[in-house]
C-alpha cells in the first residue's frame, strides 16, 4: 500500500475517534453507573439471603442442634476408643 494511502487512513481514523469521543465517554460513564447499581443491588440481595439463612438456622435450631450434639458425642466416643476405620 501507498505511504500517503496510510497516513490519510491514519488521519480518517485519527478524525473518527475524535468525532466518536463523546460517545465513547458518554458510554462508559453510563456502564459504569449501571454497575456501580447492580453491585449495590447484588451486595443489597446477599444480606437478604444472609438474613435469610441465619434466621431459618435459628427457626430450625431445636431440630439440628440436638442431632449436632448426638454427631459430636459419636465422634468423640469413637476417638476416645481408639478405634481407626481403617483398622
Amino acid at each position: 500500500m501507498n505511504t500517503f494511502l496510510k497516513v490519510l487512513l491514519i488521519l480518517i481514523a485519527a478524525l473518527l475517534l475524535v468525532k466518536l469521543l463523546p460517545l465513547a465517554f458518554g458510554l462508559a460513564i453510563f456502564l459504569a453507573v449501571a454497575l456501580g447499581i447492580a453491585a449495590i443491588v447484588g451486595l443489597g440481595a446477599a444480606g437478604l439471603v444472609i438474613c435469610v439463612a441465619l434466621g431459618l438456622a435459628v427457626l430450625l435450631s431445636p431440630v439440628w442442634m440436638p442431632v449436632l450434639v448426638i454427631v459430636g458425642l459419636i465422634a468423640l466416643w469413637k476417638k476416645m476408643s481408639g478405634k481407626t476405620a481403617q483398622g
